[in-house]
């Protein structure tokens, strides 16, 4: 009893490394297509048979019974290629064990060709329910027992026959029903698999698409645009993920007053984009449609409000600068405040903020105002900056953000970007980006020649 354990377990073995290849292949799935599915059946069923082969092949001799694992083989192509797979399989298996001969051999044939059939019509209506581990060893045992009823049928004197089925009974059955059971498991497992690495690749190349569309949203700032010599502006924004929350605008209100935007979406991910786009676009027709910066923030965030079934919300920050006399309005919307930096000494701009657009309708937001001097710069940025942290959980925070614009006034607004962004990165190093940062930053260069000189502060 021992030697039959190990010789049908060795045999199980190779097989179910097999499987396991199947399984992990395109083998299944490119027959599964559309066009093909007429050799889908064919080539499980060679599969199937080859392996009834390799089971007969392996199997011993017991007193004219070859003892094998041959109905897995035939098994496997009913419930992957249905009936014709698997009565094709079990005709393989069968006839090969046919020319193996033996007091059980037309027994063999005919139980290999039946469960075959009959396997192949179970998967076809519970394909799902033998997935499961348990179904599957249950329906293998069962057609074990099914095996070795035909053997008692057609195998004569019956009293060969009943001592056969007695000495084999429990491990064929067993080795064969854990087997198939195994074997399901594993194609199963790796189907999933497989199917999920697809169903990433997909979603990857989508999100590689969605961040182009999410960057052709935002102004592309440079020489051709503002396109004005009142202003030296800048942007930079780098999503933690492929989309991102965060977003920035610089458009004209009219052919004298610019708008800059800064904002950043709760959560992140494809839900945090997309309604970033939709609050981008409320508030730039809102700051275009009404005149009173504050009535505009405020209408942008009832409308935000109303269809926010996401219950998801924005901060902001936005001012809205005249090119010729340097003034500036500007409204905050739960954002961090931005960073001035006048005769040659940087500061917080801090003034009082309302509450954050989308959160609650019928707020009321403040408007405050002040004027740029000639060479003044406006820092914008979200949290992402100044929380950004090391290894050791330490966050870069407002000290070492206000310290990058010690010494700027020689530097482009593009280049004072380029040294924040290098103090963060040489300030968490290897460390993932653990939220979007976006940076926006206008230099007030003046009014435009013959228009007047700039005001004072």
């Amino acid at each position: 009893m021992d030697l039959v354990f190990t010789r049908l377990i060795g045999t199980l073995a190779v097989i179910l490394v097999v499987s396991a290849f199947i399984g992990s292949s395109d083998v299944i799935a490119n027959f599964i297509e559309k066009g093909k599915k007429w050799k889908y059946p064919l080539i499980a069923g060679v599969l199937g048979g080859a392996f009834g082969v390799y089971g007969n092949i392996s199997g011993f001799d017991l007193r004219g019974a070859v003892i094998s694992v041959r109905d897995i083989g035939p098994m496997l192509a009913g419930f992957i290629g249905g009936p014709i797979g698997g009565a094709l399989a079990g005709l393989i298996a069968g006839i090969h064990r046919l020319t193996m001969g033996g007091v059980t051999a037309q027994a063999c044939v005919v139980a290999t060709c039946c469960i075959g059939l009959l396997f192949g019509l179970i998967s076809i209506k519970w394909n799902d329910a033998v997935r499961k581990t348990y179904v599957s060893f249950l329906l293998g045992a069962l057609m074990e027992g099914f095996h070795l009823g035909i053997v008692l049928l057609m195998v004569k004197p019956f009293e060969t026959a009943l001592g056969i089925v007695k000495q084999i009974a429990l491990p064929f059955i067993l080795i064969n029903a854990v087997g198939f059971a195994l074997m399901v498991t594993i194609i199963t497992y790796t189907e999933r698999q497989r199917t999920l690495l697809v169903e990433k690749s997909r979603l990857q190349s989508e999100l590689e698409v969605a961040s182009v569309i999410q960057q052709s949203l935002l102004p592309a700032i440079g020489t051709d645009y503002p396109g004005r010599c009142e202003v030296d502006v800048a942007a930079d924004m780098q999503a933690a993920k492929a989309v991102g929350g965060d977003f920035y605008d610089v458009f004209f209100v009219d052919s004298g007053h610019l708008a800059f935007v800064i904002g950043d979406v709760s959560g992140k991910g494809v839900p945090a984009a997309l309604f970033m786009a939709t609050a981008k676009l409320t508030l730039q027709n809102c700051i275009r449609d009404i005149p009173d910066l504050s009535q505009a923030i405020a209408a942008a965030n009832n409308s935000l409000c109303a269809r926010n079934e996401a219950d998801m919300f924005v901060t902001l920050w936005v001012g809205i600068l005249n090119l010729q006399s340097g003034d500036i309005r500007y409204v905050g919307a739960g954002h961090n405040p931005p960073i001035l930096v006048r005769d040659h000494t940087p500061a917080y701009l801090k003034s009082k903020s309302g509450f954050v657009l989308a959160g609650m309708e019928g707020m009321v937001y403040k408007e405050h105002s002040m004027t740029l001097a000639r060479g003044d710069l406006l820092y914008l940025y979200t949290d992402g900056v100044t929380e950004a942290n090391d290894a050791h959980e330490a966050l870069f925070g407002e000290a070492r953000l206000i310290r990058c614009f010690e010494q700027t006034d020689d530097l482009t607004a593009a280049q004072i970007l380029e040294r924040v962004c290098q103090n963060v990165d040489d300030f968490v190093q290897d460390c993932d980006q653990f939220d979007d940062m976006t940076m926006l930053c206008f230099r007030y260069l003046g009014p435009a020649q013959g228009s007047g000189a700039a005001r004072q502060p």
